[in-house]
């Protein structure tokens, strides 16, 4: 089948000069893209990268990010990108559960990362032996085209294993339905190392555009946000929180911080504070809603959000082409429209599982007993129900809660709090402050003389800082139900034992 590094290569061959890349080292034209990404990948060949191979890629953004990728995909094989701000440890941990057999790097990053990998440096690279393979003419479509990772209740993230024909077909039709083309310029706004970045960063140049990329620091500060995007004429962005807006919205001395931007798509949290909020008006251009889990390649519904929404639904929309969305009954019978139940989804999106954790995948990927022979759905643990506008979206099923666009399991956080020895019992309970903001709370017992900052300190090791709670409280004893359970509830009330 045909890959994004084959577009990117027409692209090259009948508009060499146009821009592709604007970055802070300069511009980057897709001839010049196009000649690193071959590049890179004949270095990948000599070094034997092949189907189903795993190279995790930890640079910074720019054009050997950019071009890594691509080659990776040009081999056929897959990648996992890694935040390089994330902390030594858990980086590690992806690349061992990925099961990553390369790391793409740079000398700068390479010392600090030492995650046991065989290393390519980007900035110095090995001519490649004579007889490397050339990279074959069409990727497998059932082959591996990258691992990413969620929160997940064990303590440890769990790898999704996302098929080449998932990732193609999500990012061609994200480029149609967002109507991208040679006149968009996209600004790259999340992080290397989650799923949206490859949204960010490909489908906008699967269709001829130009994708801008600034230093990180740039996007959190609104002012600095705001600039970059008068500068570079933004038109379009792909991935952009609810709670980023909602803070964009509420700086008073930065007037019509959106201006000229044609395009809004929001994800990873629930629009409905920032509507209640009056955001709405914030969004000249078209706003769209964007629902969808890791499992399913990164978006499964949309919905254009009309320029006088009703704040009271939180409404997420219609399937995208080849996925289906089921709303079921814990029998897994359909329920009637407009009544809540589990949010099942399948069609193509829908990953291979989760990279060795056969119980868990068994668990979350079932048979589709309404589709054909041999077709899964994915239980999203989402609850949801029909409406005429498309699926609205009704919380969750069990504890998992979204943090700054980022899925979070806090039993992962309380296995971390319980590896330090002053910590004999933790809980961690989601709150939302009087922006609209969900943060985390942890509730731990055992020695009161541990500091915070040492528990903090301690976290860092291995957890990324949106999975950091932003309170501790000490307690003699946690509360528990009848039922001998921590009793969560009493817990974010305030109550204690």
């Amino acid at each position: 089948m045909r890959t994004l590094a084959d577009d990117l290569a027409e692209h090259a061959a009948r508009h060499p000069q146009r821009i592709a890349l604007d970055t802070p080292d300069g511009t980057v034209t897709y001839r010049q893209l196009n000649d690193r990404t071959d590049e890179l990948s004949h270095l990948l060949g000599a070094l034997d990268v092949r189907p189903e191979t795993v190279c995790a890629v930890a640079v910074d953004h720019g054009l050997d990010a950019v071009a890594a990728i691509a080659a990776v995909l040009r081999r056929g094989a897959a990648f996992l990108t890694l935040d390089v701000g994330q902390p030594r440890d858990r980086l590690a941990s992806f690349t061992r559960s990925a099961d990553a057999r390369l790391l793409l790097t740079t000398t700068a990053h390479a010392p600090a990362l030492d995650l046991g990998l065989p290393t390519l440096h980007l900035d110095r690279p090995v001519p490649p032996a004579p007889a490397a393979s050339p990279p074959p003419r069409t990727a497998d479509p059932r082959a591996l085209a990258y691992v990413s990772h969620t929160s997940g209740s064990t303590g440890e993230p769990s790898p999704v294993l996302v098929e080449h024909r998932a990732l193609d077909g999500y990012l061609r039709d994200t480029a149609h339905a967002f109507g991208l083309g040679p006149h968009t310029v996209a600004l790259q706004t999340a992080p290397l190392g989650y799923d949206a970045s490859i949204r960010d960063t490909f489908a906008p140049l699967l269709a001829g555009a130009r994708l801008v990329l600034v230093e990180r620091a740039r996007l959190l500060r609104p002012a600095d946000f705001v600039r970059t995007v008068r500068e570079h004429q933004v038109t379009a962005l792909l991935s952009v929180t609810p709670s980023f807006l909602t803070h964009l919205a509420g700086q008073p001395d930065l007037p019509d911080p959106l201006a000229g931007v044609t395009l809004v798509a929001s994800s990873g949290e629930s629009l409905r504070p920032f509507l209640t909020a009056d955001g709405r008006r914030l969004v000249p251009g078209r706003l769209v809603n964007q629902y969808g889990p890791t499992e399913c390649t990164m978006t499964t519904t949309r919905y254009s959000v009309p320029g006088e929404p009703d704040p009271a639904d939180d409404i997420v929309g219609l399937p995208r082409a080849d996925t289906t969305v089921r709303v079921l009954g814990p029998d897994l019978a359909p329920v009637p429209d407009g009544t809540v139940g589990e949010v099942y989804i399948g069609g193509t999106g829908v990953a291979r599982g989760y990279g060795g954790l056969p119980a868990r995948t068994a668990a979350s990927f079932v048979p589709d007993p309404y589709g054909p022979p041999g077709s899964r759905l994915y239980r999203t643990g989402d609850l949801g129900r029909w409406s005429p506008e498309g699926l609205r979206y009704e919380g969750r099923g069990d504890r998992q809660v979204k943090i700054r666009g980022y899925r979070v399991d806090p039993a992962e956080i309380e296995g971390a709090l319980l590896t330090h020895p002053g910590v004999t019992g933790a809980v961690i309970t989601p709150h939302t402050d009087d922006r609209g903001r969900v943060y985390l709370a942890a509730h731990v017992t055992g020695d009161p003389g541990t500091a915070d900052r040492i528990l903090r300190a301690h976290l860092a090791r291995t957890l990324p800082p949106h999975l950091m709670p932003r309170h501790f409280h000490r307690h003699t004893t946690l509360p528990t139900t009848r039922g001998g359970k921590a009793d969560r509830r009493r817990l974010v009330a305030g109550g204690t034992a």
